[in-house]
Protein backbone atom coordinates (compact mmCIF):
# COMPACT_ATOMS: atom_id res chain seq x y z
CA UNK A 1 0.00 0.00 0.00
CA UNK A 2 0.94 3.45 -0.91
CA UNK A 3 1.12 6.00 2.23
CA UNK A 4 -0.47 9.21 1.20
CA UNK A 5 1.94 12.67 2.53
CA UNK A 6 -1.42 14.90 1.71
CA UNK A 7 -4.68 14.87 0.18
CA UNK A 8 -5.09 14.50 -3.78
CA UNK A 9 -7.47 14.06 -6.38
CA UNK A 10 -7.02 12.68 -9.98
CA UNK A 11 -9.61 13.20 -12.34
CA UNK A 12 -10.13 11.03 -15.29
CA UNK A 13 -12.24 12.42 -18.31
CA UNK A 14 -13.20 9.16 -20.80
CA UNK A 15 -14.43 6.53 -18.99
CA UNK A 16 -13.36 3.87 -22.04
CA UNK A 17 -11.02 1.16 -21.95
CA UNK A 18 -8.19 3.32 -21.49
CA UNK A 19 -9.82 5.62 -18.68
CA UNK A 20 -11.70 2.54 -16.55
CA UNK A 21 -8.35 0.79 -16.58
CA UNK A 22 -6.97 3.59 -15.26
CA UNK A 23 -9.29 4.09 -12.56
CA UNK A 24 -9.13 0.58 -11.43
CA UNK A 25 -5.28 0.58 -11.50
CA UNK A 26 -4.72 3.57 -9.12
CA UNK A 27 -7.66 2.42 -7.30
CA UNK A 28 -5.59 -1.13 -6.75
CA UNK A 29 -2.56 0.95 -5.79
CA UNK A 30 -4.21 3.35 -4.05
CA UNK A 31 -2.31 6.21 -5.57
CA UNK A 32 -4.99 8.85 -4.77
CA UNK A 33 -7.41 9.79 -1.51
CA UNK A 34 -10.01 10.87 -3.93
CA UNK A 35 -10.58 9.96 -7.79
CA UNK A 36 -13.36 11.31 -10.07
CA UNK A 37 -14.69 10.02 -13.26
CA UNK A 38 -15.81 12.31 -16.16
CA UNK A 39 -17.65 11.04 -19.22
CA UNK A 40 -20.31 12.45 -21.95
CA UNK A 41 -22.12 9.38 -21.09
CA UNK A 42 -23.09 10.23 -17.54
CA UNK A 43 -24.37 6.21 -16.91
CA UNK A 44 -21.20 4.68 -17.93
CA UNK A 45 -19.17 6.97 -15.91
CA UNK A 46 -22.11 6.17 -12.84
CA UNK A 47 -21.77 2.02 -13.88
CA UNK A 48 -17.72 2.08 -13.80
CA UNK A 49 -17.89 4.27 -10.37
CA UNK A 50 -20.45 1.73 -8.88
CA UNK A 51 -18.39 -1.73 -10.17
CA UNK A 52 -15.34 -0.08 -8.35
CA UNK A 53 -16.93 0.90 -5.55
CA UNK A 54 -18.24 -2.19 -4.61
CA UNK A 55 -14.76 -3.69 -4.49
CA UNK A 56 -13.73 -1.04 -1.74
CA UNK A 57 -14.19 -3.45 1.30
CA UNK A 58 -11.27 -5.30 -0.19
CA UNK A 59 -9.30 -2.67 -0.79
CA UNK A 60 -8.53 0.98 1.10
CA UNK A 61 -9.76 4.18 1.81
CA UNK A 62 -9.48 5.48 -2.12
CA UNK A 63 -12.81 8.20 -2.18
CA UNK A 64 -14.43 7.17 -5.76
CA UNK A 65 -17.33 8.92 -7.54
CA UNK A 66 -18.79 9.85 -11.02
CA UNK A 67 -18.81 13.17 -11.27
CA UNK A 68 -18.81 16.64 -13.86
CA UNK A 69 -16.05 18.96 -14.41
CA UNK A 70 -16.56 21.35 -11.32
CA UNK A 71 -14.89 18.25 -9.86
CA UNK A 72 -11.79 19.26 -11.67
CA UNK A 73 -11.28 22.44 -8.98
CA UNK A 74 -9.23 20.92 -6.80
CA UNK A 75 -7.79 18.24 -8.91
CA UNK A 76 -4.06 17.99 -8.52
CA UNK A 77 -4.02 15.83 -11.99
CA UNK A 78 -6.33 15.86 -15.04
CA UNK A 79 -6.03 12.33 -17.14
CA UNK A 80 -7.75 13.06 -20.70
CA UNK A 81 -8.75 9.48 -22.05
CA UNK A 82 -11.47 10.62 -23.65
CA UNK A 83 -11.77 10.84 -27.62
CA UNK A 84 -12.49 8.11 -30.61
CA UNK A 85 -10.39 4.71 -30.51
CA UNK A 86 -8.39 3.69 -33.12
CA UNK A 87 -9.89 1.18 -35.07
CA UNK A 88 -8.36 -2.14 -36.62
CA UNK A 89 -5.94 -0.59 -39.92
CA UNK A 90 -6.38 2.78 -38.55
CA UNK A 91 -3.25 4.73 -37.58
CA UNK A 92 -3.05 7.18 -34.52
CA UNK A 93 -2.72 10.49 -37.07
CA UNK A 94 -6.08 8.66 -38.61
CA UNK A 95 -7.70 9.65 -35.35
CA UNK A 96 -6.62 13.59 -35.66
CA UNK A 97 -9.43 15.46 -36.93
CA UNK A 98 -12.28 13.80 -34.45
CA UNK A 99 -10.08 14.29 -31.28
CA UNK A 100 -9.01 17.28 -31.73
CA UNK A 101 -12.63 18.61 -31.82
CA UNK A 102 -13.69 16.68 -28.91
CA UNK A 103 -10.82 18.54 -26.88
CA UNK A 104 -11.66 21.94 -27.61
CA UNK A 105 -14.63 21.49 -25.30
CA UNK A 106 -13.21 19.20 -22.83
CA UNK A 107 -10.08 21.36 -22.39
CA UNK A 108 -12.75 24.84 -22.37
CA UNK A 109 -14.17 22.87 -19.54
CA UNK A 110 -11.06 21.92 -17.73
CA UNK A 111 -9.85 25.49 -17.46
CA UNK A 112 -12.91 26.82 -16.31
CA UNK A 113 -12.57 25.42 -12.85
CA UNK A 114 -8.86 24.55 -12.52
CA UNK A 115 -5.78 27.02 -13.20
CA UNK A 116 -3.20 25.22 -11.10
CA UNK A 117 -3.38 21.09 -11.65
CA UNK A 118 -1.52 18.91 -14.28
CA UNK A 119 -2.61 17.75 -17.46
CA UNK A 120 -2.23 14.23 -18.70
CA UNK A 121 -3.30 13.31 -22.17
CA UNK A 122 -3.14 9.85 -23.07
CA UNK A 123 -5.84 10.15 -26.25
CA UNK A 124 -4.21 9.24 -29.42
CA UNK A 125 -2.44 10.93 -31.73
CA UNK A 126 -0.69 11.47 -28.22
CA UNK A 127 1.82 14.21 -29.17
CA UNK A 128 -0.27 16.22 -31.19
CA UNK A 129 -3.38 16.44 -29.01
CA UNK A 130 -0.83 17.44 -25.94
CA UNK A 131 -0.11 20.15 -28.37
CA UNK A 132 -3.34 21.05 -28.68
CA UNK A 133 -4.12 21.04 -25.19
CA UNK A 134 -1.61 23.31 -24.22
CA UNK A 135 -2.38 26.07 -27.09
CA UNK A 136 -6.31 25.72 -25.82
CA UNK A 137 -5.78 25.66 -22.03
CA UNK A 138 -2.97 28.47 -21.82
CA UNK A 139 -1.30 26.56 -18.90
CA UNK A 140 2.66 26.84 -18.97
CA UNK A 141 3.84 23.60 -20.47
CA UNK A 142 5.76 22.08 -17.59
CA UNK A 143 2.14 21.57 -16.63
CA UNK A 144 0.62 19.71 -19.92
CA UNK A 145 2.00 16.41 -20.28
CA UNK A 146 1.14 13.25 -22.97
CA UNK A 147 1.92 9.87 -21.90
CA UNK A 148 4.45 9.99 -25.02
CA UNK A 149 6.91 6.88 -25.67
CA UNK A 150 6.75 5.45 -21.75
CA UNK A 151 4.77 2.61 -23.18
CA UNK A 152 6.73 2.37 -26.15
CA UNK A 153 9.82 2.37 -24.08
CA UNK A 154 8.98 0.07 -21.87
CA UNK A 155 7.40 -2.76 -24.87
CA UNK A 156 11.18 -2.22 -26.03
CA UNK A 157 12.57 -2.81 -22.94
CA UNK A 158 10.62 -6.29 -22.83
CA UNK A 159 11.58 -7.24 -25.93
CA UNK A 160 14.87 -6.67 -25.51
CA UNK A 161 14.72 -8.59 -22.14
CA UNK A 162 13.29 -11.40 -24.10
CA UNK A 163 16.08 -11.20 -26.38
CA UNK A 164 18.66 -11.27 -24.14
CA UNK A 165 16.73 -13.67 -21.21
CA UNK A 166 17.29 -10.32 -18.76
CA UNK A 167 14.88 -9.01 -16.58
CA UNK A 168 13.12 -5.81 -18.54
CA UNK A 169 13.86 -3.69 -15.28
CA UNK A 170 17.21 -4.21 -15.54
CA UNK A 171 17.23 -3.00 -19.52
CA UNK A 172 17.95 1.05 -20.01
CA UNK A 173 16.74 1.39 -23.77
CA UNK A 174 14.77 4.32 -25.28
CA UNK A 175 12.58 4.90 -27.84
CA UNK A 176 11.71 8.74 -28.34
CA UNK A 177 9.82 10.68 -30.89
CA UNK A 178 6.11 10.59 -31.85
CA UNK A 179 4.38 7.87 -30.19
CA UNK A 180 3.44 5.97 -33.41
CA UNK A 181 4.46 5.10 -37.02
CA UNK A 182 7.81 7.40 -36.52
CA UNK A 183 9.04 7.04 -33.26
CA UNK A 184 13.06 6.27 -32.77
CA UNK A 185 14.62 3.74 -31.27
CA UNK A 186 17.97 4.59 -29.33
CA UNK A 187 19.83 1.56 -30.23
CA UNK A 188 23.34 3.34 -29.27
CA UNK A 189 22.02 4.01 -25.72
CA UNK A 190 20.59 0.25 -24.80
CA UNK A 191 22.25 -0.84 -22.21
CA UNK A 192 22.16 -3.10 -18.85
CA UNK A 193 24.91 -2.05 -15.65
CA UNK A 194 26.45 0.73 -18.14
CA UNK A 195 27.54 -2.08 -20.83
CA UNK A 196 26.24 -1.77 -24.44
CA UNK A 197 23.91 -4.26 -26.43
CA UNK A 198 24.86 -6.10 -28.83
CA UNK A 199 22.44 -7.17 -31.20
CA UNK A 200 22.48 -8.54 -34.67
CA UNK A 201 20.45 -6.64 -37.81
CA UNK A 202 17.74 -9.22 -37.89
CA UNK A 203 16.92 -8.66 -34.12
CA UNK A 204 17.26 -5.02 -33.82
CA UNK A 205 14.66 -5.29 -37.05
CA UNK A 206 12.29 -7.73 -35.11
CA UNK A 207 12.74 -6.23 -31.89
CA UNK A 208 11.66 -2.53 -32.97
CA UNK A 209 9.04 -3.59 -35.40
CA UNK A 210 7.20 -5.81 -32.70
CA UNK A 211 7.87 -2.30 -30.56
CA UNK A 212 6.45 -0.45 -33.00
CA UNK A 213 3.52 -2.24 -34.57
CA UNK A 214 2.38 -3.99 -30.96
CA UNK A 215 -0.69 -1.99 -30.59
CA UNK A 216 -2.04 -2.60 -34.13
CA UNK A 217 -1.29 -6.10 -32.94
CA UNK A 218 -3.43 -6.25 -29.88
CA UNK A 219 -6.13 -3.84 -31.32
CA UNK A 220 -6.77 -6.52 -34.25
CA UNK A 221 -6.56 -9.59 -31.81
CA UNK A 222 -8.79 -7.96 -28.93
CA UNK A 223 -9.92 -4.55 -30.05
CA UNK A 224 -8.16 -2.05 -28.04
CA UNK A 225 -4.73 -1.42 -25.74
CA UNK A 226 -5.68 -0.54 -22.29
CA UNK A 227 -3.75 -2.65 -19.49
CA UNK A 228 0.05 -1.44 -19.88
CA UNK A 229 -1.09 2.21 -20.52
CA UNK A 230 -2.91 1.89 -17.43
CA UNK A 231 0.33 0.73 -15.80
CA UNK A 232 2.16 3.73 -17.78
CA UNK A 233 -0.27 6.23 -16.92
CA UNK A 234 -0.11 4.76 -13.12
CA UNK A 235 3.78 5.52 -13.01
CA UNK A 236 3.58 9.28 -14.40
CA UNK A 237 0.95 10.11 -11.90
CA UNK A 238 2.90 8.26 -8.69
CA UNK A 239 6.00 10.47 -10.03
CA UNK A 240 3.97 13.68 -10.05
CA UNK A 241 2.09 12.78 -6.64
CA UNK A 242 5.21 11.56 -4.91
CA UNK A 243 7.14 14.50 -6.24
CA UNK A 244 9.82 11.78 -7.19
CA UNK A 245 11.74 13.32 -10.04
CA UNK A 246 11.52 10.07 -11.71
CA UNK A 247 12.98 10.02 -15.54
CA UNK A 248 10.09 9.16 -17.77
CA UNK A 249 10.16 9.14 -21.42
CA UNK A 250 6.84 11.33 -21.51
CA UNK A 251 5.85 13.63 -24.28
CA UNK A 252 6.48 17.43 -23.39
CA UNK A 253 7.16 20.50 -25.57
CA UNK A 254 11.02 20.80 -27.21
CA UNK A 255 12.52 23.85 -27.26
CA UNK A 256 15.90 23.28 -29.43
CA UNK A 257 16.45 19.82 -28.86
CA UNK A 258 18.42 18.16 -31.27
CA UNK A 259 17.66 21.07 -33.32
CA UNK A 260 13.65 20.65 -32.79
CA UNK A 261 11.26 23.30 -31.49
CA UNK A 262 7.63 24.11 -30.73
CA UNK A 263 6.71 20.10 -31.08
CA UNK A 264 5.00 17.82 -28.29
CA UNK A 265 7.54 14.70 -28.70
CA UNK A 266 8.35 11.81 -26.00
CA UNK A 267 11.98 11.95 -24.88
CA UNK A 268 13.43 11.28 -21.40
CA UNK A 269 12.24 14.17 -18.95
CA UNK A 270 11.96 14.52 -15.61
CA UNK A 271 8.86 14.64 -13.79
CA UNK A 272 8.14 15.98 -9.92
CA UNK A 273 5.52 17.75 -8.39
CA UNK A 274 5.29 20.28 -10.69
CA UNK A 275 4.99 18.35 -14.08
CA UNK A 276 8.51 18.31 -15.95
CA UNK A 277 11.08 19.82 -14.05
CA UNK A 278 13.73 18.96 -17.18
CA UNK A 279 14.19 17.83 -20.29
CA UNK A 280 17.50 15.62 -20.60
CA UNK A 281 19.87 16.20 -23.41
CA UNK A 282 20.49 12.71 -25.42
CA UNK A 283 23.66 12.30 -27.61
CA UNK A 284 21.76 10.83 -30.66
CA UNK A 285 24.78 9.23 -33.66
CA UNK A 286 23.85 10.75 -37.01
CA UNK A 287 20.79 8.30 -38.20
CA UNK A 288 18.85 8.51 -34.72
CA UNK A 289 19.08 12.35 -34.66
CA UNK A 290 17.88 12.32 -38.83
CA UNK A 291 14.97 10.20 -37.55
CA UNK A 292 13.80 11.81 -34.90
CA UNK A 293 14.33 15.14 -36.49
CA UNK A 294 11.63 13.62 -39.17
CA UNK A 295 9.68 12.45 -36.61
CA UNK A 296 9.28 16.13 -35.55
CA UNK A 297 8.59 17.19 -39.31
CA UNK A 298 6.02 14.74 -39.50
CA UNK A 299 3.58 15.78 -36.54
CA UNK A 300 4.27 19.51 -37.60
CA UNK A 301 2.47 18.85 -41.01
CA UNK A 302 -0.42 17.55 -39.06
CA UNK A 303 -0.56 20.32 -36.48
CA UNK A 304 -0.27 23.13 -39.39
CA UNK A 305 -3.47 21.50 -40.29
CA UNK A 306 -5.65 22.07 -37.19
CA UNK A 307 -6.77 25.79 -36.88
CA UNK A 308 -5.23 26.80 -33.47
Amino acid sequence: MTTQLRSSRVVIIGTGAVGATTAYTLLLRERVSELVLIDANKERALGEALDMNHGMPFTGGVKLWAGDYSDCKDADIIIIAAGASQAPGETRIDLLKRNASIFDSIIKNIVKYNDHGIILVATNPVDILSYVSLKKSGFPSNRVIGSGTLLDSARFRYLIGQNKKINPRSIHAHIIGEHGDTEVPLWSLANVAGIDLEFTEEDRTNIFNSTKNAAYEIINAKGATFYAIALALDRIVTSILQDEGSVLNVSTLLNDYNGVSDVYLGVPSIVDRNGVREVLDLKLDGEELEKFQHSANKLKEEIEKLEL
